[in-house]
């Protein structure tokens, strides 16, 4: 076996990031490690202002790190410039909450818009288009608008506009915190359908047990700016080590065997 065979697809060491405004400072990552296996579903789970969604914008470098780093396959993130980071980036999709649509344009223009910033020529722009509709059962909302789409429909859209340009790696930010428990659920379908088709790998931020448990491989708790505690979903669900894991799957089972009493 290599060395690259035992190395993780997605390493972050020590990272650190504080956020300034006038009045005070507040320090939100404080020395996160993390490791992601190459086709691995991984999810970080947190209350509220654990720092979740700030680690996986520093990964891409939406947001920039204070010191620490971040590796994915070969290539340190936290080290290049803006020419090279722009072109590692088109190997990070990135999935958000609130969709991130251009409600002027189609959603086949939507879906093209980072092929064409890639400089695709205008025939492989349409190929690679009608190839991300098939993927996600869009294909009849090929001329549609946002406004014309429902909740589910629209993060379809982001999705195949995040794959488009074949990126290695897939990050959802509370993807689908928006949406319905039916909608979340064909969200969901997809995204574990296209880790198998595909082999990508996907890092799925979400405050919501059941999505974790339903999803992913492996998981990690977040709590104030730190992993507490990192392993496969179902040792974390089966015997959780930190408070924060066990006062979220209490809560998980007890919601779970409530509903179940009263229904």
């Amino acid at each position: 076996m290599s060395e690259m065979d035992n190395k993780s697809f997605i390493e972050v060491k020590d990272l650190h990031k504080t956020f300034h405004d006038k009045n005070k400072s507040v320090e939100v990552l404080k020395g996160v490690d993390l490791e992601v296996n190459k086709g691995e579903i991984y999810g970080i789970v947190g209350f509220s202002g654990a720092g979740k969604s700030t680690l996986v914008r520093c990964i891409n470098r939406l947001e920039e790190p204070d010191s620490g780093t971040v590796r994915i396959g070969d290539s340190i993130i936290t080290a290049l410039g803006k020419n090279e980071l722009n072109k590692e980036r088109r190997k990070i999709g990135m999935i958000f909450q609130q969709f991130n649509l251009f409600d002027s344009m189609t959603v086949a223009e939507n879906i093209a818009y980072s092929l064409k910033l890639a400089g695709l020529k205008k025939n492989e722009i349409q190929v690679r288009v009608d190839e991300m509709l098939d993927l996600v059962g869009l294909t009849e909302k090929k001329d549609a608008y946002p406004g014309e789409l429902s909740g589910g429909q629209k993060q379809r859209v982001g999705i195949a506009r995040a794959l488009a340009n074949n990126p290695d790696v897939l990050l959802s930010d509370e993807a689908t915190s928006a949406l319905d428990p039916q909608t979340t659920l064909a969200v969901l379908d997809l995204l574990k359908e296209i880790n198998k088709k595909l082999g990508l790998t996907i890092i799925l931020i979400t405050h919501e047990l059941e999505v974790i448990k339903y999803t992913c491989h492996s998981m990690a708790v977040m709590e104030d700016g730190k992993l507490l505690e990192k392993g496969s979903v179902k040792e974390i669900f089966e015997d959780p080590k930190c408070e924060t894991a066990k006062n979220f799957i209490g809560v998980y089972n007890k919601f779970r065997s409530d509903y179940w009493e009263e229904n």
